[in-house]
């Protein structure tokens, strides 16, 4: 489930924005994490994980926030940032897959969505890029594992060492993905 997902969750649940509830709880007085917690349960009756995801926003109100593009950017910082090129030429062909591509940057990797719908997920290290596959069903090759515990949000990982293994059995990968979504 997406961040974003949890929030439309909460607000078919209680029929309250993000916005509703940071007003809440700054007319209440509420900023602490424990009393936050303790008051979206009891008032609201969410879980703690729909919960955990309106304190982020209650909490972070009144911080500046960083555009999408910012945000992507973080993870092309230093040692990474050689991946970059590689990332664009990525983004560049799975946007020919249709208009409906975008991409929400969280802070420890990068989903690739169709309509807000996640397929698949990239995330760098210094050494390489990991692509993650949303591919339920399709049995693991070599080179097309299983993403185990690295990330339950997909099903698949494709660890990339060198720009040149972006290709088109990786990309076939990818629209397949992109088509189920």
């Amino acid at each position: 489930m997406t961040f974003q997902a949890y929030l439309d969750t909460i607000k078919e649940k209680t029929g309250k924005s993000p916005d509703d509830f940071v007003k809440l709880a700054k007319k209440k007085g509420l900023t602490q994490h424990a009393e936050l917690l303790a008051w979206l349960k009891e008032e609201f009756g969410l879980g703690t994980g729909h919960a955990r995801a309106l304190i982020v926003v209650i909490q972070g109100a009144d911080k500046p926030r960083a555009s999408k593009d910012e945000a992507v950017d973080k993870h092309f910082t230093g040692a990474k940032a050689g991946w970059r090129t590689a990332y664009d030429a990525l983004l560049k062909k799975l946007n020919t897959f249709g208009s409906d591509v975008s991409v929400s940057p969280t802070s420890s990797y990068i989903s690739l969505l169709r309509d807000k719908k996640k397929f698949g997920i990239v995330q760098v290290s210094s050494k390489y890029m990991d692509i993650g596959i949303k591919r339920k069903g399709t049995p693991a090759t070599d080179r097309f594992g299983e993403s185990g515990s690295w990330n339950n949000m997909v099903t698949h990982r494709v660890r990339i060492e060198d720009p040149k293994e972006l290709n088109a059995e990786l990309y076939k990968w990818l629209r397949a993905a992109y088509d189920s979504a």
